[in-house]
């Protein structure tokens, strides 16, 4: 955690490539999926335990925001930095960069939903206090 958000290193391999030795444009969205998903575990909150004791409870994406500034290759050792930005009943957007060094390659502001069962629901206190924090 630094100035707020969380920070995650991330290297680029093979498999997150294209022909053009380029990082993938979808491999970005599995990039900040796990900078989302370290976000939540460094206030001490697994999205399994979420599932698993609020009776199903899961955060889906519901909207993105992305721009392409840059492309990363094979072997960059890239940062994602991950912070929430807006906390509204059901919902969350959290902003994202993919940084190699002090480059922005891509930015996103990216909506997520608590659901239970297929519908909204309010996304727990305890996680709101969390996330509410100053890192």
């Amino acid at each position: 955690m630094q100035d707020g958000a969380h920070v995650l290193p991330i290297r680029v391999y093979y498999e997150d490539t294209d022909f053009s030795a380029r990082v993938y444009h979808a491999s970005y969205l599995r990039f900040m999926e796990r900078g989302r998903t370290e976000l939540l575990r460094a206030v001490e909150v697994a999205q399994s335990d979420l599932h698993a004791d609020m009776g199903g409870l899961a955060f889906v994406v519901r909207k993105m925001n992305i721009d392409f500034l840059g492309g990363a290759v094979m072997d960059d050792v890239l940062t994602i930095v991950t912070r929430p930005k807006e906390m509204r009943g059901a919902s969350m957007t959290l902003a994202q960069e993919v940084r190699r060094g002090d480059e922005v390659l891509v930015k996103a502001d990216v909506m997520v939903a608590a659901v239970r069962g297929g519908r909204a629901v309010r996304i727990p206190d305890e996680l709101r206090a969390a996330l509410s924090v100053d890192f």
